[in-house]
C-alpha cells in the first residue's frame, strides 16, 4: 500500500473532522432528505427512483444489469422491484431462456412517469445551491475515488 506523505500523525487522522467518509455520508443523508421530499408527489423512495432511472435510460433490462448499473445485489433489488411492481411501474418476466433470469420493463404508466420526474434533477440542483461545473466536477471526482477505493479492495484484503 502506498504512503501518502505530509500526513498528520495518528491521533490526528482518527478525528471525526478529518474523515472523508463521514463527509461523505452526511451529504449523502442530506441528498436523502431533499430527495424525500422531491419524490413524495411521485411515489417513489430514492432507491426505487434510482431504478426507474435506469429504466428510462436503458429500457427492458435483467434485474443483474439493473443491479451492476446500481452497485446493488439481488437481495436488495428484489423487494424494490416488487414494490414498483405492485404500484404499476413496472413488469417483471422470467426468460424464456433462463428460467433464473428476471427481466424487469417499464409499463405505461411507469413510462409515462419520467416527463414528471423531469423536473426532480433541476430542483436538486437548485438545493445544492452550487453551480453546474462544480457539480460535474465533483462527481468526476467522486467516480475517480470509487473506482479507486474499489482497486484497493483486494490489496487491503490481501494486507490482513
Amino acid at each position: 500500500m502506498t504512503v501518502l506523505p505530509d500526513l498528520p500523525d495518528d491521533a490526528d487522522l482518527l478525528l471525526l473532522d478529518r474523515q472523508i467518509c463521514f463527509s461523505l455520508n452526511a451529504a449523502s443523508r442530506a441528498f436523502g432528505g431533499v430527495y424525500r421530499v422531491l419524490l413524495k408527489d411521485l411515489g417513489l423512495t430514492y432507491p426505487q427512483y434510482l431504478v426507474m432511472l435506469v429504466l428510462w435510460e436503458h429500457g427492458e433490462l435483467p434485474v443483474k444489469r439493473i443491479g451492476e448499473h446500481l452497485r446493488l445485489d439481488s437481495g436488495t433489488l428484489s423487494p424494490l422491484l416488487k414494490r414498483l411492481e405492485a404500484a404499476g411501474l413496472v413488469r417483471r418476466e422470467r426468460s424464456s431462456e433462463d428460467e433464473r433470469s428476471v427481466t424487469v420493463s417499464l409499463t405505461e404508466e411507469g413510462s409515462a412517469m419520467r416527463e414528471r420526474a423531469g423536473r426532480v434533477p433541476r430542483r436538486l440542483l437548485v438545493a445544492t445551491g452550487l453551480p453546474v461545473e462544480e457539480l460535474a466536477a465533483l462527481r468526476a471526482l467522486l467516480d475517480q475515488l470509487t473506482l479507486a477505493l474499489d482497486a484497493a479492495v483486494p490489496e487491503i484484503a490481501a494486507e490482513g
